[in-house]
């Protein structure tokens, strides 16, 4: 886990909230291994479409992502976009039997050495309608900007496990491969801020997330 910095708040897991929970079990412990950062409980609250957030990986060097995606898809993901170069780097998209997205990408264009499929970091994105409106909440609730780009972009500082980030909604969708629609329940609920709602309804609960560890 990354160490706390005083005067930052931290966000420290996420709990994915699946209609099938011994098969997202199953998935997860074969597709990504991430540990106490991710967690899962079974709920039957209905959702349509993109659900407003995805969660990236970051990695060190190409053959990694092949190897996460890979495994993803042995597991029983289907690809949204094939791993290929970018302008950024390489990096692809798959989406998880529960519906949720998963981008695995590195910086890097060339290989360095053999892959190890270790994680650098997850990120959570989310989609956000008013990207302003957004990041005052969560400044409110004591979160750090450290990177914005007007009313497209912001990405939090880091105090926990995971790191968070702000999308422009539509721009998020598409940078997933997906139609930007969707309604119903985000599926989601994070970890270590503290207790509140933003402004897109994406809910963090205070405690100890509960529910299965994603293995």
């Amino acid at each position: 886990m990354t160490p706390s910095v005083p005067g930052m708040t931290s966000f420290d897991a996420i709990t994915l909230e699946v209609a099938d929970l011994a098969a997202s079990e199953r998935f997860y412990a074969n597709a990504f291994g991430l540990g106490s950062r991710l967690r899962l409980r079974a709920s039957g609250e209905p959702a349509t479409g993109f659900r407003g957030f995805t969660l990236s990986l970051t990695v060190a060097q190409p053959a990694d992502v092949d190897l996460l995606i890979g495994g993803a898809l042995d597991a029983g993901a289907t690809v949204l976009k094939s791993a290929g170069k970018s302008l950024w780097g390489y990096g692809g998209v798959v989406q998880a039997p529960d519906g949720t997205i998963w981008k695995v990408a590195t910086s890097a264009k060339k290989n360095t050495g053999p892959a190890t499929g270790r994680i650098e970091d997850v990120v959570l994105l989310l989609g956000a309608t008013d990207i302003a409106a957004s990041r005052q909440c969560y400044v409110d609730q004591g979160f750090t900007v450290e990177k914005s780009f007007g009313r497209m972009y912001v990405q939090f500082a880091a105090a926990g496990s995971v790191k968070l980030g702000l999308y422009r909604r539509r721009a998020l969708a598409k940078d997933a491969g997906v139609a930007p629609e969707g309604s119903g329940s985000h599926r989601v609920v994070l970890h270590g801020a503290g207790e509140f709602t933003d402004p897109d309804g994406f809910a963090w609960a205070s405690g100890q997330p509960a529910g299965q560890l994603g293995a």
